[in-house]
C-alpha cells in the first residue's frame, strides 16, 4: 500500500480554505477549519465543507457591510430566520442612534460540529477575533478588540448556504 506524503494530506485539507481566501480577496482574515468527531451526524464532503466555509465568511462580510452602511437589506443574501431578524434589529438600532460599526476580522477558527443526516443543516463553532470600530458622522468614537465564540447553524438554499442561527458568546 502506497502512503501519501503528509504534505498531500495537508493540501487536501487546506485547499477549501485557501480557495475561500482567494475568492474573498487578500485582505481577509486567516481561517482555520477542523471537523469535530461528528458521531451520529452525516460525514462532511470536501465540496460541502468548501461551500459552507465560503458562504459563512461571505455572511460575515455581508454583516459587516450592513452594519457599516446601516442597510439591513444587505443581510438578505446570506442570513435567514432568527439570525437575519436579530441582525436587522441591530442595524435599525444603530440607525436610530446615528452610529455605524465596522468589523475588521483578523481570524476565524471554524469547527464543524454537526451535519444533519438529511443534509438540511450544519452547525459551526467559530472562535473569531476582530476589531470592532464604532463611528458617528465619519468620526471614530472607539475601537474594541474582541475574541469570542459564535455558534452558527447554516441551511442550504437553491444556490448557497445561509446562516439561520448566529449567536455570539464570551
Amino acid at each position: 500500500m502506497k502512503m501519501k506524503p503528509p504534505i498531500t494530506n495537508w493540501l487536501r485539507a487546506t485547499c477549501p480554505i485557501l480557495l475561500a481566501g482567494l475568492l474573498l480577496g487578500a485582505d481577509r482574515p486567516t481561517v482555520e477549519v477542523t471537523i469535530a468527531d461528528t458521531t451520529g451526524s452525516r460525514s462532511v464532503e470536501k465540496h460541502t465543507q468548501a461551500s459552507v466555509v465560503r458562504d459563512y465568511l461571505a455572511a460575515w462580510h455581508a454583516m459587516g457591510q450592513a452594519m457599516e452602511q446601516n442597510q439591513p437589506e444587505l443581510l438578505d443574501a446570506f442570513f435567514v430566520g432568527v439570525a437575519k431578524d436579530k441582525l436587522a434589529e441591530t442595524v435599525r438600532a444603530q440607525q436610530n442612534l446615528g452610529i455605524q460599526s465596522a468589523y475588521q476580522e483578523q481570524s476565524h477558527h471554524l469547527q464543524i460540529v454537526f451535519y444533519s443526516p438529511e443534509g438540511l443543516s450544519i452547525q459551526l463553532l467559530d472562535d473569531v477575533e476582530y476589531d470592532l470600530v464604532i463611528g458617528k458622522h465619519g468620526k471614530t468614537l472607539g475601537t474594541q478588540h474582541v475574541r469570542t465564540r459564535y455558534v452558527a447553524v447554516l441551511t442550504p438554499t437553491e444556490s448557497k448556504w445561509k446562516v439561520r442561527i448566529f449567536q455570539g458568546g464570551s
